[in-house]
């Protein structure tokens, strides 16, 4: 399994950045994805997550309204699109993937089984 992030970058505050997360090695329709962020001095955070199916879309309460998650399944990838960004936003980010039964997706970071490598966002005030 080879998960692979990238989009992150240096953004100021309220601007936006997209990242991606291109999975192979699996079949990527039966997998949840998880967006994790991991800031210095702080615990790992789930960000965001979506069931294989997409009808199960979770935000954390810090990104609601502002991050949306998407996926496509032809292209293996699943997206973070994050608006209006914070400086509080500025982190790690890692996607992360496992298959949980009744399509269901979680924003604890710990049940997923597979992870890629991070995506640094910066974003400064």
């Amino acid at each position: 399994v080879q998960l692979q992030a990238s989009g992150g970058g240096l953004v100021q505050a309220g601007g936006s950045l997209r990242l991606s997360c291109v999975a192979s090695g699996i079949t990527f329709s039966n997998y949840a994805i998880g967006w994790i962020r991991e800031a210095p001095g702080k615990e790992r955070e789930g960000v965001s997550c979506i069931s294989s199916s997409s009808k199960r879309i979770f935000y954390a309460d810090a990104v609601k309204g502002r991050f949306t998650i998407s996926r496509d399944n032809a292209q293996n990838t699943v997206y973070l699109q994050m608006n209006s960004l914070k400086p509080e936003d500025t982190a790690v980010y890692y996607c992360a993937a496992d298959v949980f039964p009744g399509d269901k997706a979680h924003l604890d970071p710990y049940q997923y089984a597979y992870w890629g490598q991070g995506t640094q966002v910066t974003v400064s005030s």
